[in-house]
């Protein structure tokens, strides 16, 4: 039997992805399956086979259910942004294990150090990224913190575990996971390296000013 791969998971959360009912009507993020399909992968792209086969089975078994796995991530994202329409929800998720409460936090913990390495590395693409920490949470931009979070809550506790493990692993090397993503998705965009998508950002930055001081000289001349 063939064992799941990233563009198996990709498919399967899309599907659920696209079916999550937003307030308001459809989001645009759900129509546009091209970005979807990037940023997921480049995610489960950094995962070992035993947690790819792991989470699979989650999405899998959560479809034969009929549960909808992205509507119950971003049902928990919403306890710090809309805490009073979470009170209204949140005996309707699933519960979660202090024992897999405990793992989550330490994956955190770990990716959370990893996003702030990387956003003082290269930090004009950290500025394109979501808010680091759930303080920063708003009804306009969920932090990094609260959507991890909000998403492993949603992983079955092996699919932690194995999960918890391989961060482990990556943060006993040296290895920063966020940079993992974040490489494989500048280069789905076209770049070769970090380096070379900071320096094209910090040129598009350098345009928009160029752009923004010849308007301002030619106010001033019209307007001595």
């Amino acid at each position: 039997m063939k064992k799941a791969g990233p563009a198996d998971i990709v498919r399967l959360e899309w599907e659920m992805f696209a079916q999550v009912s937003n307030t308001g009507g459809k989001a645009s993020c759900q129509a546009d399956p091209a970005t979807f399909e990037i940023m997921r992968s480049s995610q489960v792209e950094t995962w070992p086979g035993d947690v790819l086969e792991s989470w699979f089975e989650d999405l899998a078994a959560a479809g034969r259910e009929g549960r909808n796995l992205m509507s119950e991530k971003y049902a928990r994202m919403m306890k710090s942004a809309f805490p009073d329409e979470y009170r209204k929800i949140a005996d309707r998720l699933p519960s979660v294990d202090d024992g897999t409460l405990a793992l989550i936090e330490h994956i955190v913990a770990a990716n959370l150090a990893w996003k702030l390495e990387t956003a003082e590395k290269y930090p004009l693409l950290g500025e394109k990224g979501r808010p680091a920490h759930t303080g920063e949470d708003s009804p306009w931009a969920t932090s990094f913190e609260t959507y991890l979070r909000g998403e492993l809550e949603t992983y079955s506790p092996e699919t932690v575990r194995r999960l918890y493990r391989h961060t482990r692993n990556l943060r006993d090397a040296g290895i920063n996971g966020v940079e993992q993503v974040l490489l494989n998705q500048v280069r789905k965009y076209g770049y070769a390296s970090l380096e070379e998508a900071e320096a094209a950002q910090a040129g598009r930055m350098q345009s928009k000013n160029a752009i923004k001081l010849t308007c301002s000289d030619s106010r001033a001349i019209k307007n001595p």
